[in-house]
């Protein structure tokens, strides 16, 4: 009977894609922040979706791509919060040299 478990019980849909997504959010947090906050949500999303499929039924699926799910999960969820710092530290960034720019006359800077 265990043995005819192990061969019904297939991959959580999505699990692989959501580790996918998050691995590529962190890879892209540094691309301005936007690449790798799209990505990250999108694999928290895609997560939430299996998590709940998961749950309505866990001996349905393997275990190993419930497990990879939630490393996708953690995965985004890092590359989510990075990205988000990294976009945070670029518009202060832009906003810091924009009012220094504008607050300095062109004449001084062109004579510096």
């Amino acid at each position: 009977m265990e043995n005819q478990n192990l061969n019904t019980q297939q991959a959580l849909p999505n699990s692989t894609a959501v580790l996918v997504l998050g691995i590529l959010s962190i890879v892209f947090c540094f691309c301005y922040g936007i690449i790798g906050t799209i990505l990250g949500i999108i694999g928290i999303v895609m997560a939430s979706k299996s998590n709940k499929i998961y749950l309505a039924s866990p001996e349905s699926y393997s275990e190993s791509s419930y497990k990879n799910m939630k490393a996708g999960r953690v995965c985004a969820i890092i590359g989510t919060c990075l990205s988000g710092l990294y976009l945070l530290i670029m518009l202060i960034y832009i906003a810091f040299v924009g009012t220094l720019l504008t607050s300095m006359p062109w004449e001084q800077m062109l004579n510096q």
